[in-house]
């Protein structure tokens, strides 16, 4: 152990005196040579800049490569009023979009603007959804509203609806743990209800989004539990961009209260439980990005997308 710490302390003191003598000689080189001027072949690291600075940012850029969520985070503020990207109040490092219409929009799949950011994850992932309905499904065809039974959904959008998925799209994917856990319709409390949420994982590629992620993606300060949406669910989702279109769709979470039950979002506006085998619901795939995944240009608005490498 004692020659372990001599041989850390001896190499440790070379660091420091070899990162000064480049410090100084950087100093004098960037005096005399510009890095952004001096060119050279720069063919054999496989990089394409041909100037000292240009380099040495490829190879930064190399070693510690930005996540998604960095990509974003760089180049949007953070808003505390109106449409926009705001800091999450209940999940510290997240940051989510709320509003009537932000510019979260994402190409995705080849389907341009065809996706929209739910959150910006504490990992550098993010989580996107489709905006339209890839189709009208049961949740279940059974009686149960267990997503990890699995229910009929989970294994169509996690098999048939992956499968058609291009190549690319299937490798920007990552699996994630979303929350599955039943909720009441009842509640309060936007913390008790996250924390219901989390009661119950499934750690999936594909799934739907959840009752507090259509809740918080509203900006609107009064509409910031599940009653008041429900009691005054139009003020609520207009400015609300989850809402979307005029169709019944469905949500992740299951009701609590009544057996082989799910939560839809209804053409109102409002969260409404229903009977898992018995509506044909539209369905809005909600995936994660790899934080390895690039945002290479766009600026979030529909027509101008970001978009992915």
């Amino acid at each position: 152990m004692k020659k372990i710490k001599e041989f850390s302390k001896k190499y440790l003191i070379g660091f420091f005196i070899g990162l000064i003598l480049f410090t100084v000689v950087g100093v004098y080189a960037t005096t005399y040579f510009p890095s952004n001027q001096t060119t050279y072949d720069n063919s054999a690291s496989g990089l394409s800049s041909t100037n000292v600075q240009g380099a040495i940012d490829e190879l930064y850029n190399v070693c510690f490569p930005p996540t998604t969520g960095d990509t974003i985070l760089d180049n949007v503020d953070i808003v505390t009023s109106g449409d926009g990207l705001y800091e999450d109040e209940y999940e510290d490092g997240k940051y989510t979009y709320k509003g009537a219409n932000p510019n979260n929009y994402v190409t995705f799949n080849n389907e341009k603007a065809g996706w929209r950011i739910i959150s910006i994850n504490s990992d550098g992932t993010i989580k996107i959804m489709r905006d339209a309905s890839i189709d009208n499904r049961v949740w279940d065809t059974s009686m149960s509203n267990n997503w990890n039974r699995p229910a009929s959904l989970n294994t169509y959008l996690n098999k048939d609806y992956y499968n058609s998925l291009t190549s690319t799209a299937q490798s920007q994917i990552v699996t994630s743990t979303y929350y599955t856990g039943a909720v009441t319709n009842n509640n309060n409390d936007m913390q008790d209800q996250i924390n219901d949420e989390k009661g119950t994982t499934s750690n999936v590629k594909v799934a739907l989004p959840t009752v507090s992620e259509y809740i918080r993606a509203g900006s609107n300060t009064s509409c910031k539990t599940f009653s008041t949406y429900n009691s005054n669910s139009h003020t609520c989702n207009n400015s609300d961009w989850m809402f979307g279109s005029s169709s019944f769709w469905w949500t992740l979470s299951p009701d609590s209260g009544v057996s082989g039950r799910v939560f839809e979002v209804t053409n109102y506006g409002n969260v409404y439980s229903t009977y898992a085998f018995s509506a044909n619901n539209a369905v809005r795939p909600a995936i994660t990005l790899s934080s390895d995944v690039q945002i290479t240009g766009g600026t979030g608005t529909q027509s101008n997308p970001y978009t992915l490498s």
